[in-house]
């Protein structure tokens, strides 16, 4: 069997693309012309030896092998990256303070901790979870270095779009009845105010017409777990994170409205991050990626480049 030696440039490149839902926003983000790339990803399934891409509508989408290579892709470029690090910032010393939204505490926060300490074990990190109100609150104060928050409309000097999230109806995993009935106004689980994610159910049933009525409120997200998996009403969350005791429901289900995409951002306390928290920040960011749900992650349909 012919030794294949996969090209780390062709592969950052490959999921550079898929992240950002298009090649040519790609290339501007990689310095390389539309042609370049066009270029690389030819390169690419000649390595592979099988089509990497297949047909969408106007665009392109993975097949099952370029399924495949994205998840190897993004493992080669994570361990060439940590390597790099480890060997050129061998003396990365200090201290930097994170913050992540509750949703990404347990889905997100293991994995950056582990590959940063394993590459920089000198460098202290002070971590905070917390709601997204309160991390932008805490990034402005100049008490966090960096944070990962839905953005809920506060304005941050230093702060940069990331993915848009579906928001999705969640309920128990069990098909307890949760919704309403008969007119019956529908029971929600929601966080104490002020919640994003709270405002954002109510105003959307209120425009639907829909009563409803606050069933249970919790100041941890481990609590609005346990009452979404008893049956004491829905709550509303992404994709990212789901306990195995809860669900998210299908488009349209119990008659329920539509629910808007959440805009996930990355704030900075300052323009320039120093190379301690940037470092963290690149981590994060990557981790995050692979933490959000396919659709969203890979970018369904990509245009073609030039």
């Amino acid at each position: 069997m012919r030794r294949v030696t996969f090209d780390i440039d062709v592969l950052r490149t490959f999921v550079t693309g898929m992240e950002l839902g298009n090649f040519a926003k790609a290339a501007e983000r990689l310095g390389r012309s539309t042609s370049a790339v066009s270029a690389q990803l030819k390169k690419l399934e000649e390595q592979a030896a099988t089509p990497i891409f297949r047909k969408a509508g106007r665009g392109l989408a993975l097949t099952e092998a370029g399924e495949t290579m994205l998840g190897y892709a993004r493992r080669l470029i994570e361990l060439n990256d940590e390597a790099a690090s480890a060997i050129r910032d061998v003396e990365l010393e200090g201290w930097v303070r994170l913050g992540l939204q509750e949703d990404f505490g347990e889905a997100v926060l293991p994995e950056v901790l582990g590959r940063f300490a394993r590459a920089h074990p000198k460098v202290r990190i002070e971590a905070r979870i917390g709601r997204s109100h309160e991390l932008a609150e805490r990034v402005l104060s100049g008490s966090l270095d960096i944070a990962l928050a839905w953005h809920d409309g506060t304005t941050l000097p230093y702060s940069r779009h990331v993915a848009d999230v579906q928001a999705r109806w969640i309920g128990p995993a069990k098909r307890v009845e949760a919704g309403s009935r008969d007119g019956e106004a529908l029971p929600l689980v929601v966080f104490e105010a002020p919640c994003l994610l709270r405002t954002v159910a109510t105003e959307t049933l209120d425009r639907a017409g829909l009563a409803w009525r606050m069933a249970f409120s919790s100041p941890s997200l481990g609590g609005i777990w346990a009452a979404v998996a008893a049956g004491l009403g829905l709550t509303i969350r992404t994709d990212i994170g789901l306990p195995a005791n809860v669900r998210a429901l299908a488009p349209g289900a119990l008659g329920l409205p539509a629910l808007p995409k959440m805009a996930l951002h990355l704030h900075q306390k300052d323009a320039e991050l120093d190379p301690v928290a940037a470092r963290l920040a690149d981590i994060l960011l990557q981790s995050a990626m692979e933490a959000l749900p396919e659709g969203t992650r890979t970018g369904e349909g990509l245009r073609e480049v030039a």
